[in-house]
């Protein structure tokens, strides 16, 4: 893919003479702008919330964007650049497709369950995501600048988000939200940059 990617392509790798849809000219499309864009338009609408631009009440309206968009499909996104051999691309859009699922999950069946324990909890999900998306930020030196700062942003939002939660103290929860809408934002940027590369045959975007 043009930018999740291990060696900063612009398209994903052919696949192999053995392919079962043909033979060694077969290219799969790049799987990787339908797994940002679930991410980025996910995550600016949960950090609406989170930033208080929007009451917390809203929250309902993320849940099926939550299973549907960044959920189900950065998990097939996911699983398409192991097709393509991207081995980064592959964890990233399963792992945070997992994310949106497992939030979905939470909210619906074990949220309301967790009693007194229920920030501390939430505090310690955030944080293991956190440390998840320090993993792979660490991975991304090779890539273009662009999908370095979208990791590091994604990394300082769920560390903003699990301080908050764990303290209690919503105005470091809001500043969370705040980067949230930024990462979503510099995910759309990127999706979009790969889209018209793929469309119009050239770099069209920057994305360093």
């Amino acid at each position: 893919m043009a930018t999740v990617s291990e060696s900063g392509g612009a398209q994903g790798q052919a696949a192999s003479s053995s392919s079962m849809t043909g033979g060694a000219s077969w290219m799969p499309a790049n799987p990787a702008p339908l797994g940002l864009m679930g991410f980025g338009i996910t995550t600016c609408t949960l950090s609406f919330i989170n930033a208080n631009l929007v009451g917390a009440g809203a929250t309902g309206v993320v849940l099926g964007m939550a299973l549907a968009f960044g959920g189900l499909c950065q998990l097939l996104a996911g699983m398409w650049e192991f097709r393509t051999g991207n081995t980064f691309g592959a964890v990233a859009f399963s792992g945070y497709g997992a994310f949106w699922i497992s939030f979905w999950v939470l909210v619906n069946f074990n949220a309301a369950g967790l009693g007194k324990e229920a920030a501390a909890g939430l505090g310690l999900y955030l944080w293991m995501w956190g440390i998840f998306t320090v993993c792979l930020f660490l991975c991304t030196f090779a890539s273009p600048r662009a999908l370095q700062l979208l990791f590091l942003l994604l990394a300082l939002t769920f560390i903003f988000l699990g301080i908050g939660n764990s303290g209690g103290n919503a105005s470091i929860i809001h500043i969370g939200g705040y980067l949230g809408i930024v990462t979503g934002g510099l995910a759309l940027y990127i999706a979009t940059a790969d889209i018209m590369q793929a469309v119009y045959k050239r770099s069209v975007l920057p994305v360093g």
